[in-house]
């Protein structure tokens, strides 16, 4: 239970700490926040609760095929916000046009048979 808490104070620490940075550069908090941290913290709570290094490949293969469609909503936001859309509208369209990209990329890969 311990290690579970830790676990979540110090991945929740690190999105606070994204959102801090950014308030004061943009530009910084971006490189920041772009940087594979979430992943790299999940590759050492698996590995140290499993210490299975195939379940360590084999989740930043799927990292890696899943990064692709989350791309969509850094595109889609800042275009709806641009062209006046409300925020809150914004990020709604944009999560279901990823949520969209997310179901297309597995539909993909199961069709190339890339099994994740």
């Amino acid at each position: 239970m311990l290690y579970t808490a830790v676990k979540v104070l110090l991945t929740a620490a690190l999105v606070v700490a994204i959102s801090e940075v950014a308030k004061r550069s943009t530009v910084f908090g971006g490189i920041v926040a772009s940087l594979p941290l979430t992943s790299l913290l999940a590759f050492i709570w698996l590995y140290g609760e499993t210490g299975d290094t195939a379940k360590i490949a084999s989740l930043s293969t799927s990292v890696f095929w899943y990064v692709l469609p989350s791309l969509v909503l850094f595109l889609t936001l800042p275009m709806l916000l641009a062209r006046g859309f409300d925020f809150w509208l914004s990020l709604a369209i944009a999560a279901a046009l990823t949520f969209a990209a997310y179901l297309l990329m597995t539909a993909l890969l199961a069709r190339f048979g890339v099994t994740l």
